[in-house]
């Protein structure tokens, strides 16, 4: 029997035979007999875009590997299975006043997943990416064997192309990972007004690196001086002192209820000129400038974890995330691009700009030192060459686009983006020379 699946966007579905078990040797065995298709890993489907889809072939349901083995607290280190979501491993950790390093924006993630596509956060200027904090992970292989990786052991280059390879190494079955201590589950959070683009960037570069996280939204509609106004947050970890009273009482405390689910009625368009410039104005106006705001983490790191399935907002259509990285050098892309989706009519309302410090040792890895850029744009005609005109700034400035994000990038793109992309291809072929681990975005990209 098929199943169809998409990415968290919504577009290009396709149907696949989906394997949901904790049975290791039925995972084994399918890996082993793979099929003319191949087989690819998935989480909680959380990528935009096709990389956990693999039309006519299998597709391995990791959710069912959900266990928090051990939890070290004195050596801050936890070993999970890869298919606990980040949401579920919070709620353990918490209580030990231990914290995950890097947070996405959403917890609806799993740690495979997390790892697969190197995942990051608000705080990457600081901390980096997810893979910095893999201290060991298990891999079945496509000869059926189960590797043992570490970062700096025998087989790294497996490990750090496992790290953003996108599940096409392997299926990632279990990681230890270094967490944090942490007094409590709170930020203090300083909020910023600013009012164009121009002030929004020069804000970012002063003086972000006095904060453990940062993100800043800006407005996508608005054109002329208010091009690209923003709402700067930034935020440290709050101390047990920092609480009010009625916090101290529970400084732990993790509470994240989901208020509503999206139904699946909503028809395309309805974020449109006159929806997103009200939302923009709303959303602008209902942040004024304030400093050392206490704010739990659902508020700061994942005010959409509350809303299910908000995907659907977008209709039956979907939208596409945009998503792309330039060096510092680069700046004046930003404002080309933001002013470009301003004056094409495409409408983007969550829209995110933040600062990277250094990659990693991953090929493909995403992050590297620059800004990056994030917009939702719903699906509608002229999208494509809006996004063509956009590719060749990024690319053009030495940028690259984001493989858990992207949905419509090409072969070329990825290449010239991707500096050591034939580095982490010959890894690849040297574990999978038969192509076992397959997926829909690795054909469209032929990765």
């Amino acid at each position: 029997m098929l199943t169809r699946l998409s990415g968290w966007g919504r577009t290009a579905p396709t149907a696949a035979r989906v394997v949901s078990t904790r049975d290791f040797e039925v995972i084994a065995n399918i890996v082993k007999d793979f099929g003319a298709r191949g087989v690819i890993a998935r989480g909680l489907g959380r990528s935009y875009g096709d990389p956990a889809q693999n039309a006519g072939g299998v597709v391995l349901d990791m959710t069912r590997f959900d266990r928090v083995r051990r939890v070290a607290v004195e050596d801050c280190l936890v070993d999970v299975e890869a298919g606990v979501s980040l949401d579920a491993l919070m709620r353990v950790l918490l209580p030990f006043g231990l914290w995950l390093p890097v947070l996405p924006g959403t917890r609806q993630v799993t740690v495979g997943g997390a790892i697969a596509a190197d995942v990051h956060g608000k705080g990457h200027h600081v901390v980096g990416s997810f893979g910095n904090h893999v201290r060991s992970l298990d891999l079945l292989a496509a000869d059926g064997s189960v590797r043992s990786l570490t970062p700096d052991g025998e087989d790294a280059a497996l490990f750090w192309a496992t790290v953003g390879g996108m599940g096409l190494t392997g299926v990632i079955l279990r990681a230890t990972l270094r967490v944090v201590p942490v007094e409590t589950s709170y930020f203090v959070v300083d909020t910023e007004r600013v009012d164009s683009l121009d002030e929004l960037l020069e804000r970012q570069s002063s003086d972000d690196d006095r904060y453990a996280e940062s993100v800043a939204w800006f407005d996508a509609v608005t054109t002329g001086p208010r091009l690209g106004r923003g709402v700067l947050t930034r935020a440290h970890h709050a101390r047990l002192d920092d609480l009010p009273a009625r916090l101290r009482r529970d400084p732990l405390a993790f509470d994240a209820p989901r208020l509503l689910t999206v139904p699946d009625v909503l028809p395309s368009g309805l974020l449109n000129q006159v929806t997103g410039r009200a939302f923009s104005e709303l959303w602008f106006r209902k942040s004024p400038s304030r400093t050392g705001e206490v704010q739990n983490i659902t508020r700061f790191l994942h005010p959409l974890d509350v809303i299910g399935e908000w995907n659907r907002g977008y209709g039956p259509r979907g939208f596409l995330q945009y998503q792309f990285v330039v060096p510092f050098a680069a700046t004046d892309v930003i404002r080309q691009v933001v002013a470009r989706i301003a004056a094409s009519g495409h409408v983007s309302a969550l829209n995110v700009l933040k600062r990277f410090g250094p990659g990693n040792r991953a090929p493909l890895s995403f992050p590297m030192p620059g800004w990056t850029l994030c917009v939702d744009l719903p699906v509608r005609p002229g999208l494509g060459e809006l996004c063509d005109e956009l590719d060749e700034l990024v690319l053009g400035s030495g940028g690259r686009h984001y493989l858990a994000k992207e949905s419509r990038a090409t072969a070329e793109s990825v290449r010239r983006g991707y500096p050591r992309f034939e580095e982490w291809r010959a890894v690849r072929a040297s574990v999978d020379p038969d192509g076992v681990f397959a997926s829909d975005m690795s054909r469209r990209l032929n990765l």
